[in-house]
């Protein structure tokens, strides 16, 4: 036999429900810590346990979210399109799929075998720096100061040449609708480089400075400095919450300074 349920009891039913879905008789779409929109169309999105919640996957995607790669939902070409429209309307940034590949990076313009990874190691290395073969073309050792901690470091593999401003946060503020001539101008550009600890460079990711910022003082104003002034070279836009967060940001730096 069936038991009859009670207000009380069917009121604790549909509470789970809500908890567990999103919403009574939906399931939630789940942008993950990285910015990916997961829908149950994603072959992630059970894998997915840190997230925020979105009721749909516009709202995802309005929010900054990204979909995954080779992403293939019903009606997803439709969805992209209203977000994107939604976003230009209210003049705020939206990030399109963002693909690396289209950023060209660590290029060798003058042809010599020392791609711009290593053409900053050897310039700023405090000492001479050794090679991993007689070609000259990949770093091994030198001495280098890491911009996030100021810790010293001597071997390359130890360090990342990072983005001050990440490629993925520059697509999706502005840089989406460069040429790619541009794109791997930025992607190259001393001024936007900086050597830091490859694990601080991954727990980084594509942040921007209101979500991530070097813990030690001086080094996290400095790194705010430099990421602002990349921002104005290149005509890239923050978003308001983000504009508020970097003045506030601002503001307590210039009063170190000042103490």
């Amino acid at each position: 036999m069936f038991k009859t349920m009670t207000p009380r009891s069917l009121s604790a039913l549909l509470l789970s429900a809500f908890f567990v879905t999103g919403s009574v008789g939906a399931e939630i779409v789940k942008k993950s810590q990285s910015g990916i929109c997961h829908d149950s169309y994603s072959s992630y999105y059970n894998r997915t346990k840190n997230f925020s919640s979105f009721d749909t996957l516009h709202a995802c995607l309005n929010s900054g979210g990204e979909l995954p790669k080779n992403y293939s939902g019903p009606g997803v070409k439709a969805t992209v399109s209203d977000a994107t429209a939604e976003a230009r309307r209210e003049k705020r940034a939206f990030s399109t799929l963002y693909d690396r590949d289209a950023w060209p990076h660590w290029s060798d313009h003058d042809g010599d075998c020392q791609n711009t990874r290593a053409e900053i190691l050897i310039t700023r290395s405090a000492v001479p720096v050794t090679f991993t073969n007689k070609r000259n073309c990949t770093v091994k050792t030198g001495r280098w100061i890491g911009g996030f901690t100021g810790d010293t470091f001597t071997t390359a593999s130890d360090v990342d040449i990072d983005h001050v401003v990440p490629l993925k946060w520059a697509h999706g503020h502005g840089g989406q609708a460069w040429s790619r001539s541009k794109k791997e101008r930025f992607a190259n550009d001393p001024a936007n480089l900086i050597i830091a600890d490859d694990g601080l460079n991954s727990q980084k990711g594509a942040k921007g400075p209101d979500e991530w910022l070097p813990l030690a003082q001086p080094y996290r104003c400095v790194y705010l400095q430099k990421f602002v002034t990349i921002v104005d070279k290149y005509g890239l836009e923050f978003v308001n919450v983000e504009k508020a967060k970097v003045k506030e940001l601002q503001l307590a730096c210039s009063q170190v300074v000042d103490m």
